[in-house]
């Protein structure tokens, strides 16, 4: 549904090729937003931006790994030559590959997940700002972090202190750009139903023998409302975030857990 708040703004998602980014970049396309996506994965961004521009919206894609400083800052160059401004960006690229205690967990897989969950929120950032700082009008940045950045993962320790590192990163920035009115934000899902989710059930089921199904009986059991979330409730979460609706929120990190972190 178009929002006269989005329409037109400028908006630059990465990790759109999939699960909570594609539905986002979904939901800001029919919105009205202008996008630029990007994704490791050429394929499926480019799907993804096809499916908003049949259906009647603006969106590019690009190909970008998001732990190369040059790939991120031709990436917002790049949505610079297309629409002229960056209005906002959703930093949603990441990863999630552990299952396993620390003394398991092989020092390659730690630095894969710090790299791309941190240092690719980081670069994003770093660009991203210099962008909106530059045109001097401020901006909207939304960073995805989870609910383990805000509580303990056990057996998913990177990941947690990868998520815990965004909640920082996001709390950091946003007080030094306040002023600006650049504001950063962070949304922490908890468990959703996503192809990110039915990975770490079929991992989790290999390693350790938990079927599946009652894998997603004790996922829906952690939340008190009952069940896990959809993509699309992350998305309107980060629509919210995105748009003037929110103008007077900075530095937050909003969960979208069904009450988990409130236990």
């Amino acid at each position: 549904m178009r929002d006269e708040q989005l329409a037109g703004k400028v908006i630059l998602i990465t990790g759109a090729g999939g699960g909570i980014g594609r539905v986002t970049a979904e939901s800001l396309g029919a919105a009205g937003a202008r996008l630029m996506l990007s994704d490791i994965d050429a394929h499926a961004v480019e799907s993804t931006a096809a499916a908003i521009r049949e259906a009647g919206g603006t969106a590019r894609a690009m190909a970008v790994d998001v732990t190369r400083a040059d790939q991120v800052s031709a990436l917002v160059q790049a949505t610079l030559e297309a629409y002229e401004r960056l209005d906002g960006a959703f930093n949603n690229a990441g990863v999630e590959e552990e299952n396993a205690k620390i003394v398991a967990v092989e020092e390659s897989l730690f630095d894969r997940i710090i790299d791309i969950n941190v240092k690719g929120v980081w670069l994003c950032m770093k660009y991203q700002i210099a962008a909106m700082a530059k045109q001097g009008d401020g901006g909207s940045i939304v960073n995805t972090a989870s609910i383990a950045g805000l509580v303990g993962a056990p057996k998913r320790a990177a990941y947690a202190a990868s998520k815990h590192a965004v909640v920082g990163l996001t709390k950091s920035v946003a007080a030094e750009y306040a002023r600006q009115n650049i504001r950063v934000n962070a949304v922490c899902p908890g468990i959703i139903r996503t192809a990110m989710m039915e990975r770490a059930i079929s991992q989790v089921e290999r390693d350790d023998g938990i079927d599946a199904e009652q894998q997603r009986r004790l996922h829906a059991a952690l939340h008190p409302m009952g069940r896990v979330g959809e993509a699309t409730e992350v998305a309107q979460a980060v629509q919210w975030l995105l748009s003037d609706a929110s103008s007077f929120v900075t530095g937050h990190q909003l969960s979208v857990d069904g009450g988990l972190t409130a236990l």
